[in-house]
């Protein structure tokens, strides 16, 4: 048994090392990171859930580890931060699930992975301090029990410093290299510590370490506090109250948004859309946040029928004032144009939407604390996970060529200034738009300007290490949308170069000159003084 035990830490160390070579030459060695981040990732998931069997075996860790591997395939065709942190979350989840009774609720997790990600780093030094005990046990290295543990700090230490004073004072860097110590410089401890930092991350899944939250795992019954002020009568009021408000917001949106009646006199549709899109999903927020608090599943103002059939139909009427911020937002952005950030400010919408269903169904089904947390956070966790995959900066782009005023669509003109800022993610929206006839010839000069910056800064990455799928992918689909043509040529630089969109930057503007003026002022004050002048 004690055999079986050590040799499955030997493997695991193997394993490690194995990952710290691969992380070398994927990154130290490398001129940039690309999807090689997602290559590492992959065989990071695979190692760890090749050893672990234990998560085999548990439904829960089986789906977080199959997760983290697609998650390292997406990383292969473009990685990200938020794939990159998703992937850490799932791969940590896989090893510590199978070590839990059971799942609880997110929120214990979300604070068990804080805690796993800090234990982690001390975790291989950890493990050298439990060889060393358990050789004692067997009577073996008592001779080492007192100097072994003090060793890893002033060696990792003194190495260090070793090689920064090599580095900084040639005397000691002969004498190292007289004595044939291999050469010491600045980027030698860099490459050091940067394999230490993999190899603790390696070690961290390979060998996780059991976490105690200070609080039960069980779940606590839900507890009916009474809240002052919050009584069966005051909620009915309220819900009332809140109800008929309601109804006028919703019915004004009727009246003017959905059905396109014409708007009061000074009142633009724009503003119309864009100021209340965000204010109604501080109300429907606020609303969720009535409903959990002053009818929590068990309480006396929940089990009202009244009261219950209050609450639908307010969290009915919140759910289509959610419905009418995202059309304000759809209308705004087709005045106007579509970004990144407003795609997401869509998304979010959507999961307030959900996140007020789940609320009300909790009410209804008696559901408990852990199940709406759970849920909300599985919402989330595909909202995420599909935003991983998805490019939203090539689906802002190209909704915006194609509905531009240069195109001949009813948005505004262009924006080539916030094109240029997604980078390769709008290069085939440029190049579809340049193909695109009756474009006019200054309009031409700063989108093929922009597209020449783009193309050449995407052809770089993909000479290099920062190679991703999805950019060659780009490249061929340009390939193909141009069946052979070439691409205009870009225009010249200009004196003074080109704006973000592509425009020239003009001549500044000539100082006033001070001597030109000054005689001029003197023949003023040296003129003789009119009958006119003094009255």
């Amino acid at each position: 048994m004690r055999w079986r035990v050590f040799s499955s830490f030997l493997v695991k160390v193997a394993a490690a090392l194995a990952l710290v070579v691969l992380g070398d030459l994927l990154f130290w060695l490398a001129d940039g990171v690309g999807s090689t981040l997602g290559m590492f990732a992959f065989a990071w998931a695979s190692v760890t859930l090749l050893l672990t069997p234990a998560a085999w075996r548990r439904g829960g860790a089986l789906v977080a580890g199959a997760i983290a591997l697609t998650l390292g395939l997406v990383m292969i065709d473009s990685p990200g931060l938020l794939a990159l942190l998703m992937f850490g979350a799932t791969l940590a989840v896989a090893v510590l699930l199978p070590r839990m009774v059971t799942f609880d609720h997110v929120g214990r997790w979300a604070v068990r992975l804080v805690l796993f990600a800090i234990v982690s780093l001390i975790g291989p030094w950890r493990d050298l301090f439990r060889l060393i005990r358990l050789g004692k046990r067997r009577g073996r290295g008592l001779k080492m029990r007192g100097w072994l543990p003090l060793l890893p700090l002033p060696l990792i230490g003194g190495m260090v410093f070793l090689g920064l004073f090599a580095n900084a004072n040639p005397l000691i860097g002969e004498a190292l290299s007289s004595i044939g110590a291999p050469n010491i410089d600045a980027e030698s401890v860099f490459r050091f510590l940067f394999w230490g930092l993999i190899f603790t991350f390696a070690w961290s899944t390979l060998r996780p370490r059991r976490l105690h939250l200070p609080f039960p795992d069980e779940a606590r019954p839900e507890l009916d506090v009474a809240l002052p002020g919050v009584s069966t009568g005051s909620v009915t009021l309220a819900l009332i109250t809140f109800n008929a408000l309601f109804a006028i917001e919703n019915g004004l949106d009727i009246a003017f948004l959905w059905s396109g009646a014409p708007l009061p006199k000074g009142v633009t549709l724009a503003s119309y859309a864009h100021q209340g899109a965000y204010p109604l999903i501080a109300t429907a927020l606020l609303a969720g946040l009535f409903v959990l608090v002053a009818l929590r599943p068990g309480s006396e103002t929940a089990k009202v029928p009244l009261i219950r059939r209050l609450v639908v139909a307010w969290v009915a009427q919140n759910v289509f004032l959610v419905a009418s911020s995202i059309l304000r937002t759809t209308d705004y952005i087709a005045a106007y144009s579509l970004t990144v950030l407003r795609i997401a400010a869509l998304l979010w919408m959507g999961l307030v939407a959900i996140g007020l269903v789940l609320i009300v169904w909790r009410m209804l089904r008696g559901k408990s604390s852990a199940w709406l947390i759970n849920a909300n956070a599985a919402a989330a966790g595909i909202v995420l996970f599909a935003c991983t995959i998805v490019d939203l900066g090539s689906v802002a782009a190209t909704w915006n060529v194609r509905h531009a005023k240069e195109a001949g669509g009813a948005g505004q003109a262009l924006d080539l200034c916030y094109l240029n800022q997604l980078n390769a993610s709008a290069l085939t929206a440029l190049v579809e738009m340049e193909q695109r006839p009756g474009l006019s010839p200054d309009f031409a000069q700063r989108l093929a300007w922009v597209r020449h910056g783009t193309l050449e800064a995407t052809r770089n990455s993909l000479k290099g290490d920062s190679w991703t799928w999805r950019n060659q992918r780009r490249m061929a689909q340009i390939a193909a949308m141009l069946g052979g043509r070439p691409l205009p040529a870009p225009p010249t630089i200009g004196r003074n170069g080109r704006n973000c969109d592509g425009s020239l930057i003009p001549d500044p503007a000539p100082a006033p000159d001070a001597d030109a003026s000054e005689p001029q002022r003197d023949a003023n004050a040296s003129a003789p003084l009119t009958n006119e002048a003094v009255r």
